[in-house]
């Protein structure tokens, strides 16, 4: 996980999911993760709660072209890996 990439994408992410209202709390999981991960550098609640995000964002562009960039979706997956 890049942790310069995984910032930026993660911000993007959630305010994605809030407007897509999608993924029911997950928008606020990963913020939360997030938060969590920048005090105590423990990557496993980001991980597990992105790699979520990214199939609410596959699932969301499946059903509408344009409700999620596929350059979103690629950010994310390259700062997973």
């Amino acid at each position: 996980m890049e942790v310069v990439k995984m910032e930026k994408t993660v911000a993007e992410v959630i305010k994605k999911l809030d407007k897509l209202n999608a993924g029911d709390t997950l928008a606020a999981e990963l913020s939360w993760c997030w938060v969590s991960f920048k005090n105590d550098n423990n990557p496993a609640g980001v991980l597990e709660k992105t790699e979520k995000a990214l199939e609410v964002l596959k699932a969301e562009k499946e059903k509408n072209q344009r409700a999620v960039s596929k350059k979103l979706i690629e950010d994310l997956e390259k700062a997973l890996n």
